[in-house]
């Protein structure tokens, strides 16, 4: 919140022209994987509408990306959880036939090619396989801690959710090894562990809460090592990138990731490219060049349709359709589609969404205590947001 009040998470804007759930749905299709349902219960509209315009596979090779509301098939109540959302809509996976499926979550920022993650699942043995990641132990409490098989490092020896007080690896104390929460499943196994789960009363029905320790348990889970992804055009800086953008500090320093002269993470790798569909906005423009009216960007990412008319951008990323005014400035934030920033306007650390209106000499981001008199939400390491509609006054 607030960026989620009318949207659900995946659906959230990101990097200018993306949206979160884009990077898993790229993910999927570079990898080959065709056949996509993406399961919606919260506040979906904005991502269904997102789905369809963009996401408009061959149908006449059967490809296609779905998105599925909850439609209460296994009894009178929505989905309880991540496990029971599969569950709920196990006559999909019937209807294919498939002998495996990925499953993956839609709100993370990362690079990876499933196909490998499948190969070592078939060559593992296993039923089920969790791939998994370094994090700093301090972070071990937003994660399902793996604790991988010493003697057989592809198997997953315990599975701890969101632990308080986790041991760290053996060869680095200070870090972790946290599942993703991406999934490759053999269809069978999954199906019956999908079963047992819904009949279980006291079950949480979550796939890293429940599932993943069912096949720990029947000593079935395998683990993948997302250090071992290698995707065509990567560099060793961002190869390994993942970012759980869970929380709004975590979603501004993505952003943040983005525009680094030599990008953590980079989104021109056209070898393995994240899909946002056609954007129909004209080139950004950028016009004045008198003396104290210089219209500009530095370190930035200026997205189609921008106008930055006599005013000064630093550190930031600007979406489709903003529009800066002469003097204003704009330095370390994100903007998201359609803010205006009038004349001598100032924005500095902070994250506007969609449609914002800030007047003439407005300032965001420049004192903490006045922001949070206007009802914004500041973020413990300084971040304002402002929701969107909003009119910002001076």
């Amino acid at each position: 919140m607030p960026l989620t009040a009318a949207r659900a998470k995946p659906a959230v804007p990101f990097g200018g022209t993306y949206r979160l759930v884009d990077f898993a749905l790229s993910n999927l299709v570079n990898s080959r994987y065709l056949h996509i349902v993406v399961l919606t219960q919260y506040k979906s509209h904005s991502m269904d509408r997102h789905i369809a315009r963009t996401w408009r596979m061959s149908p006449l090779l059967g490809n296609y990306v779905a998105p599925v509301p909850a439609q209460q098939r296994r009894g009178k109540h929505w989905y309880l959880g991540s496990a029971d959302a599969i569950y709920q809509t196990v006559n999909i996976i019937e209807d294919e036939c498939p002998d495996i499926v990925v499953i993956v979550g839609a709100d993370h920022v990362y690079r990876m090619d499933f196909s490998q993650m499948v190969d070592s699942h078939i060559e593992s043995g296993a039923d089920f396989t969790v791939a998994g990641i370094r994090q700093p132990i301090g972070l071990a409490d937003q994660f399902g801690v793996i604790d991988v098989d010493k003697d057989n490092p592809g198997m997953i020896k315990a599975f701890l959710e969101k632990p308080k007080d986790p041991d760290g690896l053996p060869d680095s104390p200070q870090e972790i090894l946290a599942s993703m929460g991406n999934y490759v499943a053999s269809v069978e196994p999954l199906l019956e562990a999908l079963k047992s789960d819904a009949e279980n009363e006291e079950s949480k029905h979550d796939m890293g809460g429940d599932i993943v320790p069912y096949f720990v348990d029947k000593g079935t889970c395998g683990f993948y090592d997302f250090l071992e992804n290698d995707v065509p055009g990567s560099t060793d800086r961002d190869r390994d990138y993942w970012r759980d953008v869970g929380t709004l500090d975590m979603y501004y320093e993505a952003h943040m990731d983005l525009i680094a002269v030599q990008p953590i993470f980079n989104v021109y790798n056209r070898e393995w490219p994240v899909h946002q569909g056609l954007i129909t906005e004209p080139p950004a423009k950028f016009i004045h060049s008198e003396e104290g009216r210089l219209g500009h960007a530095a370190d930035s990412i200026v997205s189609p349709g921008v106008i930055v008319s006599g005013a000064t951008v630093t550190g930031s990323v600007l979406s489709p359709g903003v529009r800066l005014h002469s003097w204003s400035t704009v330095s370390d934030s994100v903007l998201l589609d359609d803010v205006v920033v009038n004349r001598h306007a100032q924005v500095h650390r902070a994250i506007i969404d969609k449609n914002v209106q800030v007047e003439e000499g407005a300032r965001i981001g420049i004192d903490r205590q006045a922001d949070l008199e206007r009802g914004y939400t500041v973020t413990e390491t300084g971040i304002t947001v402002v929701p969107k509609g909003t009119i910002v006054k001076a």
